[in-house]
């Protein structure tokens, strides 16, 4: 059903690459740090018209939407788009952002994409079906968690820069313990992106305090498909109706990291 949702991620992805006079083009939305570009906008409208004309029946829900429908996410077939994930590295050319289409049917995670435009990797999942990693010659090699201990572990971070004075020193907190019972740390400021690394077994627990519905709907299918588990900090199911704290890794990765954060 969703095997058209590649191509058209692939084709939004060329807007992306083609990109110039980036910190021309940008807006400081209300949060500190939370930046939009003309190209978020541009990527997030073809999302919707080439998805929306293919499931005219869904909902489609976006970071730069002017409105929110995450309410209808119980009753309704429903599109989480996160047009570029990782805005702040996008402006600074850091290369490292991602397209994030997530399809969520009355409440359940169906399927998910997360695009690399740099290097054509697309990670993807359908429910009951497995996670796996496209090449940008349409080859699909199957991808899973990692067998690592936390002992052994890459953990990767998120900041929740838009909500620094609140969470700031309660993250870097948290990461000092993962730095300490880990092997490394990593921050890389797209947390769609780090969840498929934690798909593909590259990173090894993800942990974050804060993230949108759009962030984290793909990558929370393409965690469980690959074998791995996906929570809230404090062990409970995520939403996708509101922000939540997300915490993702392979099973003995999640389960450690669950009494340290």
């Amino acid at each position: 059903m969703y095997e058209f949702i590649p191509a058209v991620m692939r084709e939004a992805a060329k807007l992306m690459l083609s990109a110039h006079d980036i910190e021309g083009a940008v807006t400081v939305k209300p949060g500190d740090a939370n930046f939009v570009t003309a190209y978020d906008m541009a990527v997030e409208d073809y999302l919707f018209r080439e998805l929306g004309e293919r499931l005219p029946e869904a909902v489609i829900i976006g970071e730069e939407a002017e409105e929110n429908h995450t309410e209808l996410l119980r009753t309704r077939l429903a599109l989480l788009i996160d047009p570029i994930d990782g805005t702040t590295n996008f402006i600074h050319n850091y290369r490292y952002s991602s397209i994030s289409v997530g399809v969520c049917d009355r409440g359940t995670m169906v399927w998910g994409g997360v695009l690399n435009p740099y290097s054509g990797l697309l990670y993807h999942a359908e429910r009951g079906r497995g996670a796996y990693l496209e090449s940008p010659d349409g080859r699909e090699t199957p991808i899973r968690v990692s067998p690592r201990p936390l002992s052994s572990a890459l953990a990767g971070f998120g900041t929740s820069p838009y909500y620094r004075e609140e969470l700031g020193e309660k993250t870097f907190r948290a990461v000092y313990s993962l730095f300490r019972a880990a092997r490394d740390v990593r921050r890389s400021g797209s947390a769609a992106l780090d969840l498929a690394m934690v798909a593909a077994g590259s990173l090894d627990v993800f942990l974050e305090y804060r993230l949108s519905p759009w962030d984290i709907a793909a990558g929370s299918l393409l965690v469980t498909e690959a074998g791995g588990v996906i929570t809230q900090t404090d062990g409970s199911p995520l939403t996708f109706e509101r922000p939540c704290s997300v915490l993702a890794g392979n099973p003995a990765c999640h389960a450690a990291a669950l009494g340290m954060v």
